[in-house]
């Protein structure tokens, strides 16, 4: 059998292989501040999503069950940090039967939801809760920012009207820019 009729071994050479692997290393560090960009965007929205349905949860279970119902800063999900607390370590959602305010939850009252710590940022508000009623006496209003470490041009705020209806803006009630406690 000639030379010219032998089969080449299959697989890749040392060069070949090489070549291969910085395209593969230039593309991935192209790409790696794309993935970074979208895992916090999605972080950043998991949150504002949270605090929505707290704020949805509550206007239409004070309507429902005709009794105040408010969402507080708390850290265990069974007690209102109305002191110490900050948003990003967590909140509640509670039937606040007694009308506190501040809210606090007592042993008889309902937790309808808890909001688990936000580790990828901070969450300010101008509020230190929001209860809800269903009268129209009820109303609630206020502001809640999320940021995360790339400051305010990528913060969003919750903006609760004052009927207590929430929307998602990229600048204050004020049409201002947000502002983030490090930036």
């Amino acid at each position: 059998m000639s030379r010219a009729h032998c089969p080449r071994p299959g697989g890749f050479s040392l060069l070949e292989l090489m070549i291969g692997v910085c395209i593969l290393a230039a593309l991935l560090g192209l790409a790696a501040p794309s993935f970074d960009t979208l895992w916090r965007d999605s972080q950043r929205t998991v949150a504002v999503n949270g605090f929505l349905h707290a704020i949805f949860l509550a206007r239409s279970t004070a309507i429902s069950r005709n009794r105040m119902v408010s969402i507080c800063r708390s850290s265990d999900g069974q007690t209102c940090g109305n002191q110490t607390a900050n948003w990003q370590q967590g909140w509640m959602v509670f039937v606040n039967s007694d009308h506190d305010q501040p809210p606090v939850r007592d042993a008889d009252e309902t937790v309808l939801a808890v909001q688990p710590e936000w580790p990828g940022g901070t969450i300010t508000s101008n509020r230190r809760s929001y209860s809800f009623r269903s009268d129209h006496h009820g109303v609630v209003n206020g502001t809640v920012v999320f940021c995360d470490r790339r400051g305010p041009a990528q913060a969003r705020a919750v903006i609760i009207n004052t009927v207590g209806r929430p929307r998602v803006s990229k600048r204050d009630s004020d049409n201002r820019p947000l502002r983030c406690p490090t930036g």
